[in-house]
C-alpha cells in the first residue's frame, strides 16, 4: 500500500489511468508543497509535479513494484526540481542584474518576517542540505524515504541534514 494512501493498494493489474489518479488524488498537494520549497516558486512546483506525474503514467508498465510508485514519484520531483534550478542558474548567469526589489506592506507581520528568514537561509544552503531539510522537516519524510527520493544513502541523508540545520542555526542567529 502506497504510504498514507487510504485507498487500495496499487495492484498490479491496475491501468496507468486508474493509478496514476489515485496518486494524484491522494498525493498531488504534498507533491507540489514538496517542490515548491524546492524551487522557490508555486508555478514551476506545480509544472514539476505534473510532468512527473506525466512520467509516471507514462513509466507505469515498466514500474517494477507499482507500491513504489509514490516512491518513484517523489524522485521524479526531486530530479526534476533539479534540472528547473540547473537551468535558473544557467539562466540567471546571463541575465543582466536587476535592481533589488522593495520590501512588500505584508513584511510588517512578523510570522512572514520570521517565515522569510527561514527561507532565507534556507536558499543560503548547498543544494543537498536544503533538499534533505526540505524533505525532512517540510515534507515530514523518514531518513529512508529522503534517502531513496535523493537517490544518497542514509548516512549521506543524516549529514546533509546535521550540517544543514547547523548552518541554518548559525544564519538565523546572526539575524536576530
Amino acid at each position: 500500500m502506497v504510504a498514507g494512501a487510504t485507498t487500495a493498494p496499487l495492484a498490479v493489474e491496475w491501468d496507468a489511468d486508474h493509478a496514476v489518479t489515485e496518486l494524484y488524488r491522494e498525493h498531488y498537494r504534498p507533491l507540489v508543497r514538496l517542490a515548491a520549497l524546492l524551487v522557490r516558486d508555486h508555478a514551476t512546483a506545480e509544472e514539476v509535479v505534473q510532468d512527473s506525474f506525466v512520467a509516471m503514467h507514462g513509466a507505469w508498465r515498466r514500474l517494477r513494484d507499482p507500491n513504489k510508485a509514490l516512491s518513484y514519484l517523489r524522485q521524479a520531483v526531486v530530479n526534476k526540481a533539479r534540472s528547473v534550478l540547473r537551468h535558473r542558474a544557467v539562466v540567471e548567469k546571463h541575465a543582466p542584474k536587476a535592481l533589488p526589489d522593495a520590501p512588500s506592506a505584508e513584511h510588517g507581520a512578523l510570522n512572514l518576517l520570521e517565515r522569510e528568514a527561514v527561507i532565507r537561509a534556507l536558499r543560503k544552503l548547498p543544494t543537498r542540505q536544503r533538499e534533505a531539510i526540505v524533505l525532512r522537516y517540510y515534507g515530514d519524510l523518514s531518513e529512508a524515504q529522503i534517502a531513496d527520493a535523493m537517490g544518497i544513502s542514509r548516512g549521506a541523508v543524516k549529514s546533509h541534514t546535521s550540517r544543514g540545520i547547523s548552518a541554518l542555526r548559525s544564519v538565523l542567529e546572526q539575524t536576530t
